[in-house]
């Protein structure tokens, strides 16, 4: 099971000053989710949770056998 948090493609930070009694010093319970298009608790079950997308590295570069000899 997946939880909420700030590494799914949903999350943002919550835009309301003190919405969770945080102030600036973002040790917030609440998070933005934009897919549900209202505030919910940190760390709560998720099961709509989307991580980004990792990119695939590169092929290795080729190495010898290039006929400049």
């Amino acid at each position: 099971m997946e939880f909420c948090d700030l590494n799914c493609v949903h999350a943002a930070w919550p835009e309301g000053e003190s919405l969770d009694g945080s102030g600036s010093c973002r040790t917030f319970q609440a998070i933005y989710c934009k897919k549900k298009k209202r505030h919910v608790h940190k760390n709560m079950p998720c099961p709509e949770k989307s991580k980004p997308k990792k990119i695939p590295p590169p092929p290795p570069l080729k190495r010898g056998g290039g006929g400049m000899d």
